[in-house]
């Protein structure tokens, strides 16, 4: 490892953490979109949630 001199510390570019970020929040819209497709469209089926709280539909 060296020290980087001003002129490459000036070519440096930040960015990838939030491009990250974005494309996890994309995949973590389509999951959920998924999810709620296949719940809402099947004729019958279940849920369980946090704290309990089950919901049934026929």
């Amino acid at each position: 490892m060296r020290k980087l001199s001003d002129n490459e510390l000036n070519e440096v570019e930040g960015g990838e953490a939030i491009t990250i970020t974005a494309i996890m929040a994309v995949l973590a819209v389509a999951l959920v979109a998924v999810i709620c497709y296949r719940l809402f469209m099947s004729s019958k089926g279940g849920a369980t949630l946090p704290g309990g709280f089950k919901f049934t539909w026929d």
